[in-house]
């Protein structure tokens, strides 16, 4: 199974967001089953970074990206993710548009984000951490 994970999952981990955080560091946990590959895009890395060093500053930030890091799978944002994103007329948020097209990219078969509203257009499935939890894992 391959996961994408959006950047209000990981936000939740780093900044250790209640109520999230119990179920987004379990959905985070899923990095060492074999059965289960998680990914996420730079772009996510980035803006938990941002989040992560309002909150911790830069040096523990820096730290805490690089060891999720080490978790997870990178997608790709090329030029063909960027036009998917913008040739779709449903897509109104341009970054879950990019987040979405580079999932797509690296063949994942679920968006796990707490904004699956914000990816109505999807043709995979889209679930908040706790629905995936009970569905998939439990």
């Amino acid at each position: 199974m391959r996961i994408f994970l959006d950047a209000n999952v990981i936000i939740s981990v780093l900044n250790k967001e209640y109520p999230l955080f119990p179920v987004s560091s379990r959905v985070l946990s899923l990095a060492d089953r074999r059965d289960v590959h998680l990914y996420t895009s730079p772009i996510c890395l980035a803006i938990a970074f941002y989040f992560s060093e309002k909150k911790s500053g830069a040096a523990m930030a820096k730290l805490k990206i690089e060891m999720l890091s080490k978790k997870l799978v990178m997608t790709s944002l090329d030029q063909d993710t960027v036009d998917q994103a913008l040739s779709n007329r449903q897509v109104q948020d341009f970054e879950d548009g990019l987040e979405y097209y580079s999932a797509l990219g690296s063949g994942c078969n679920m968006v796990v984000t707490e904004d699956p509203d914000g990816f109505y257009y999807s043709q995979i499935p889209v679930m908040g951490c706790e629905n995936f939890l009970e569905e998939y894992i439990f």
